[in-house]
């Protein structure tokens, strides 16, 4: 059965540029909250994403993902 997957996270720039998490990804239970969420982080960390995907992780199926907020230079989602 296929589910939306809906995945918040947030970058910093560790000593030599690279992008280190700031925490695990968090999976959130709405695309608005996540959004919310997203907007508030933006405030204390200068990379943050939230993105959602359709999945299902029964058969390892998962869509592309869509971003529902980004805020300075990512790494690859995939």
């Amino acid at each position: 059965m296929s589910k939306k997957l809906i995945v918040l996270a947030a970058f910093k720039r560790g000593d030599e540029g690279e992008f280190i998490p700031a925490f695990d990804p968090r999976q959130i239970d709405t695309e608005e909250r996540a959004t919310r969420e997203a907007r508030l982080l933006a405030t204390s960390y200068p990379s943050v994403v939230a993105w959602s995907r359709e999945a299902d992780p029964d058969i390892g199926e998962y869509g592309p993902p869509t971003i529902l907020f980004k805020q300075g230079e990512l790494p690859d989602l995939e």
